[in-house]
């Protein structure tokens, strides 16, 4: 099975414990995510944000409506926590945050190790791309909540590689 790695950063000029309790409010999500997945959680409200928390979403990818299902495998604030997916799309889908004090504000980074249906090939010619715009979405997302500098990068730093 191919396995691939996003990794996205993005420096924001807010505390960390600022950036971090925005994440921790799990509605915050549909802020982050386009508008062309028509993303829904489906979870009943409130979700308290700690291991073992597990959130249902329903969603449309390139028309096809999916059912997804995450559960957060650590939690550790201000500094970090991940999300596993537990039903989707995806073989393989574990989402490492990271908040760490930089610059007198924060660096939030996201690490995703991902494998799909169809390898290399489906990878290549639809999940990166989509990724890439649902990354760049959310960088565009943080930094017009938590002010920062675009510079030349105006959707932060984006990579995609196969490991």
């Amino acid at each position: 099975m191919n396995v691939f790695e996003l990794q996205s950063r993005v420096h924001l000029p807010r505390p960390r414990e600022e950036v971090f309790a925005f994440f921790a409010e799990a509605d915050n999500l549909d802020l982050l995510t386009p508008g062309w997945l028509h993303f829904q959680i489906v979870s009943p409200p409130p979700l308290a944000m700690a291991e073992g928390t597990r959130i249902d979403y329903r969603l449309r990818l390139r028309g096809i409506p999916l059912s997804w299902r995450s559960e957060i495998t650590a939690w550790e604030p201000p500094r970090r926590f991940v999300d596993e997916q537990r039903r989707g799309p995806y073989r393989i889908w574990i989402h490492e945050h990271t908040f760490e004090e930089q610059g007198g504000g924060t660096l939030c980074a996201d690490r995703v190790r991902y494998a799909v249906p169809g390898g290399a090939l489906a990878n290549r010619l639809f999940v990166a791309p989509d990724l890439r715009r649902i990354f760049a979405h959310r960088t565009r997302q943080l930094r017009e909540r938590f002010g920062g500098e675009a510079g030349g990068d105006e959707e932060g730093e984006i990579t995609i590689r196969s490991f």
